[in-house]
């Protein structure tokens, strides 16, 4: 096998320009993958980790049919403290599940006693918040200039930031939240602005936020009610099946029209970005197929060419007793070889260019997001596919090219000008 191995390299180097032209393409080829792949699944992590560390959570459970007319924020689809205590339950049993926090989701009309305008508010128990969306609070700023020990108390209000910025209102002023409870009467309150809370991308990243009792004040519970209960797990890579379980064990509990009486949903199916994240996938496959393309044509013309190139060699070595599955053999060897190279050649040029690219401490903006950072990776799980791949592509461009040299006959070779 060594000795097959010597001869494949110094048949290889016996076309020099050739060989270096098609290893150079095809690792190029695998370069543009590893760096593709980098920047893409960083950027993908990234805007997953701002969607459900800074303000969705990554599941979240709620009243059956809320997600369906979550825009109108309804009341009358709020979690009752019955309902609470059993969602808590099957979380406490869980043992992958780190952190739950409750919430209410409010519609207001919010007043600086000069304009007025529509508002959206998440009302959240902070101590727990921090737990689910640990990035919660960076996203804030606060009038104090010291760190407060708690986001958000009783008698303030968080607002947008480009909320804040069109109707002029500054941190330490004083507004009016106005809103209808379930039974359709009005309720108001005076609140401090505590904060600006800066925007992210999807709908949730819109809301400004208030201290949990005060919003069952302004709401007029009279029991304490919820709109969802936010979840967070030890592991987020196994979001799928942890889901599965929680829905599983949610779905026992029956409303009276005997259907489940919860819901329960990802971060997937509540932010719109799910989307955006299934194209990076697609353009990320897009560009390996572009790369098995190289990669297939590349050895493909190499080998075909070698084989018309050398048929009174074949011939030769057919004449003096070389089994046709040594020279089939030997042809596949030198297109494993030639993968093998351009793969380990364009594996190391491209984690340098991660390497570069970390270094260099890239930041950009997305949507109303700014200063995010860039930070390219990629697993050595997924190097090791993308090298398979690329070793099993140029065995099988070599098949055909060598399976065409094995069958050929000692006597006709021979005669070949």
């Amino acid at each position: 096998m060594i000795r097959i191995f010597k001869i494949a390299i110094r048949n290889l180097m016996r076309y020099k320009r050739r060989t270096l032209l098609t290893a150079m393409l095809i690792t190029v080829g695998v370069l543009m993958v590893i760096i593709f792949s980098g920047i893409s699944g960083s950027f993908k992590a990234m805007m997953i980790g701002q969607i459900t560390d800074a303000s969705l959570s990554q599941i979240q459970i709620h009243k059956k049919g809320y997600v369906s007319s979550m825009d109108s924020i309804p009341l009358n689809l709020n979690l009752n403290s019955n309902g609470y205590a059993k969602i808590e339950d099957v979380l406490k049993k869980n043992p992958a599940v780190d952190a739950w926090a409750p919430r209410i989701k409010i519609g207001a009309m919010l007043s600086n006693y000069s304009e007025t305008t529509n508002i959206r508010l998440s009302a959240i128990d902070p101590e727990k918040e921090v737990k689910v969306c640990p990035a919660v609070g960076n996203r804030m700023t606060f009038a104090e200039n010291g760190l407060r020990k708690a986001l958000i108390y009783p008698g303030e209000v968080v607002l947008p930031e480009k909320l804040a910025k069109g109707m002029k209102i500054q941190k330490g002023d004083t507004v009016v939240l106005v809103a209808n409870n379930k039974d359709g009467s009005v309720n108001g309150l005076n609140f401090i602005v505590a904060g600006i809370i800066e925007t992210v991308v999807g709908p949730q990243g819109k809301e400004g936020y208030m201290h949990i009792k005060d919003a069952r004040i302004l709401l007029r519970m009279e029991q304490p009610e919820l709109t969802e209960v936010a979840v967070r797990l030890n592991n987020f890579d196994r979001l799928d099946s942890v889901y599965k379980d929680l829905k599983s064990a949610l779905d026992k509990f029956k409303n009276k029209n005997g259907k489940s009486a919860f819901e329960i949903h990802t971060w997937k199916k509540l932010s719109p970005f799910y989307n955006i994240a299934r194209m990076i996938d697609l353009m990320s496959i897009s560009m390996k197929l572009i790369m098995i393309s190289i990669v297939l044509i590349s050895i493909l013309n190499v080998m075909i060419m070698s084989v018309y190139e050398r048929v009174r060699e074949i011939g030769t070595m057919s004449a003096i007793g070389t089994t046709p599955g040594k020279i089939m053999a030997l042809f596949l060897t030198e297109g494993f070889t030639l993968g093998l190279i351009s793969i380990a050649t364009g594996t190391i040029i491209g984690l340098s260019g991660i390497f570069l690219l970390n270094s260099y401490k890239i930041r950009f903006s997305f949507g109303r997001m700014d200063n995010l950072l860039l930070e390219p990776s990629i697993s050595f799980i997924e190097l090791f596919w993308l090298a398979g791949i690329v070793l099993l592509i140029s065995i099988f461009a070599s098949l055909y090219p060598a399976y065409k040299a094995s069958k050929m006959e000692p006597v006709d070779a021979l005669r070949h000008v």
